[in-house]
């Protein structure tokens, strides 16, 4: 019998002191998973009484942000001057283009208690045509997003059409993300028509077609494969991928292009300080890193 499974990833575990960042895009093994090409995936912890996330200014070229929580809260700045706070359930997409600057702090509320953090961050490449695109950012709240409902299993699609809703965040190209919560017994079909596609479990117990998963590991989904995905006592997994990415991409620190002379040219650019400012966040930044650019990853 063919395995549903066509590969299995490990993450690489930073810890960032007090919580823990589990990378699993990009590596060696693969290099993208439909438009994704960075998969992180951080918590659950809760940082010290009085402690910030502390995301300082930084920049970004040739890719979207997808921030996604299921615990906690961000504060997120942008140099379009946007202020908005993410709470879980809800999606943060920023469209970096030629160039934007953001930070993400944790809310005072938050501190006073200790924050918590528990969620994921992807980016997702853009298309050549749309690299040079003016940069862009959206908030799409709960009620926006639909979800599918079963009593024993809640399936929030974040982009793209899956199940036979469709939601409204901003997709560059095809692509498909979910949210899906499992209670015991409960199962779905993985059954979308994107080129790839792949799952991962950031809680509780899960299987595909009988095959168990380890929490935080990225599983690729056979091409033609519709599996079921079920829990024998709930659990919680992330759905992601979608068309196969027609073109080469690179990517250093936080800057993803077609070529690295737009890496190159961006690394410089934030060296000389010609990108705009966070408005309320004006003061801190950080700096380009001390890695060479033949690390970046094609």
């Amino acid at each position: 019998m063919t395995s549903p499974i066509a590969l299995t990833l490990l993450p690489t575990s930073h810890d960032l002191g007090g919580f823990t960042v589990r990378r699993v895009l990009p590596q060696k093994k693969r290099a993208m998973v439909g438009p994704f090409i960075f998969v992180d995936e951080f918590g659950p912890a809760q940082l010290d009484i009085g402690r910030d996330l502390g995301v300082r200014p930084h920049p970004h070229i040739g890719l979207a942000t997808v921030t996604y929580l299921f615990t906690g809260a961000i504060d997120h700045r942008d140099s379009l001057g946007t202020f908005q706070t993410i709470h879980p359930g809800e999606v943060n997409l920023m469209t970096a283009g030629r160039g934007i600057v953001h930070s993400e702090r944790s809310p005072a509320d938050e501190m006073a208690g200790g924050a918590r953090l528990f969620g994921m961050q992807t980016w997702l490449a853009l298309p050549d045509a749309l690299e040079d695109t003016e940069p862009a950012f959206e908030n799409i709240g709960c009620p926006a997003l639909p979800t599918v409902d079963d009593g024993k299993v809640s399936a929030k699609i974040i982009m793209g059409s899956l199940w036979g809703q469709t939601a409204p965040t901003t997709c560059h190209s095809p692509t498909i993300y979910a949210d899906i919560v499992l209670q015991a017994g409960g199962a779905i079909p993985i059954d979308s028509p994107a080129d790839e596609r792949a799952v991962m479990l950031v809680d509780g117990d899960a299987a595909i077609d009988g095959l168990p998963l380890e929490p935080y590991l990225l599983y690729l989904i056979a091409p033609g494969a519709k599996p079921k995905l079920e829990s024998m006592s709930g659990a919680r997994a992330m759905l992601l991928g979608g068309a196969d990415f027609a073109s080469e991409r690179h990517i250093w620190w936080n800057f993803v292009g077609s070529s690295n002379a737009r890496i190159r040219d961006a690394a410089d650019r934030w060296n000389r300080g010609a990108f705009p400012k966070v408005p309320g966040d004006e003061h801190e930044f950080i700096p380009i890193p001390e890695v060479p650019l033949t690390r970046g990853r094609t």
